[in-house]
């Protein structure tokens, strides 16, 4: 899965550059609502947007825009305005509830699914899937997309996907699977350096109790997952949802009948693959040339 669709439970913060919120965005409320602080505060101290800027380092538009509830601002905005302002706490307490809002939309509602999860497996086919990926490795995925992300946006979506992995240390623990095309293995996304670094990280995860990741050679004449990526999530309470993503959508399969096919074609799929500990091995060879 490339990672960036979907619905359900929460993003952990992850510091990122400050962003205009989409107003479409439901996080809209929580911002504006952060942003009619700081006004009131600022107001009740005698302090010109300007001034208040001055003493935290931010301009007068930056000020101004957060308080609109038109831009998401940084834990370190709140933490300074809170002391500049004597507001004894109450703008710094607000970090949690802003750091949930700094991501996309559907890169929280996608995380909110994962972190509900008890177990969690993955068919990807172009790219390392998200949760298994390097920052730099990430990073070089979104500065490849065409048309071009701007500079904050590649920070943004970057800082999203590596606060998602939190899940690897999450009790208890999640059961995660994942089956990777060869070329996954090979393609070098990022150049050498970045690659090798990732190869290294599929080792590490892959000896954890809770992981298996498999390989599916190339040379495979019998393949499941011809329909492309897929993930299946599964939840204490015995439903479970299937995410497909494509080029410019993703979907959210809940309908008991199309989630039997998606558990299916995976199982086929792991069934297929090498077996965890010869994809290890594979893994290990190809680092070993790279």
């Amino acid at each position: 899965m490339t990672g960036e669709g979907v619905e359900g439970r929460v993003a952990a913060g992850v510091d990122e550059p400050d962003r205009d919120i989409d107003p479409e965005d439901d996080s809209g409320a929580v911002i504006a609502a952060v942003g009619r602080q700081v006004r009131l505060w600022r107001e009740s101290a005698g302090l010109r947007a300007g001034e208040l800027g001055a003493a935290i380092g931010y301009g007068e538009n930056q000020v101004y825009k957060v308080e609109a509830g038109k831009r998401i601002p940084k834990p370190e905005f709140l933490e300074k305005a809170d002391e500049v302002l004597g507001a004894g706490g109450k703008l710094a307490a607000m970090k949690k509830d802003v750091s949930e809002a700094r991501y996309p939309k559907k890169v929280r509602d996608l995380a909110k699914l994962e972190a509900g999860a008890v177990e969690i497996g993955a068919y990807d086919n172009h790219n390392m899937n998200g949760l298994l990926q390097t920052e730099e490795y990430a990073r070089a995925l979104y500065e490849m997309r065409r048309p071009s992300f701007a500079p904050e946006q590649v920070e943004r979506y970057v800082a999203a996907r590596m606060a998602r992995q939190e899940i690897f240390e999450r009790q208890p623990l999640t059961m995660l699977t994942f089956v990777q095309e060869e070329v996954t293995i090979r393609r070098p996304l990022g150049g050498r350096a970045v690659a090798r670094r990732q190869l290294e990280r599929l080792l590490e995860a892959g000896r954890l109790r809770n992981v298996e990741i498999q390989v599916m050679p190339t040379a495979c004449e019998d393949h499941a997952g011809m329909g492309g990526q897929l993930q299946l999530l599964k939840f204490e309470d015995g439903t479970a949802v299937g995410h497909w993503e494509g080029q410019l959508y993703s979907r959210l399969i809940s309908d008991p009948k199309e989630i039997r096919i998606v558990e299916l074609r995976y199982g086929i799929l792991r069934a297929q693959a090498l077996t965890p500990r010869e994809s290890l091995a594979f893994i290990e060879k190809v680092l070993g040339e790279t």
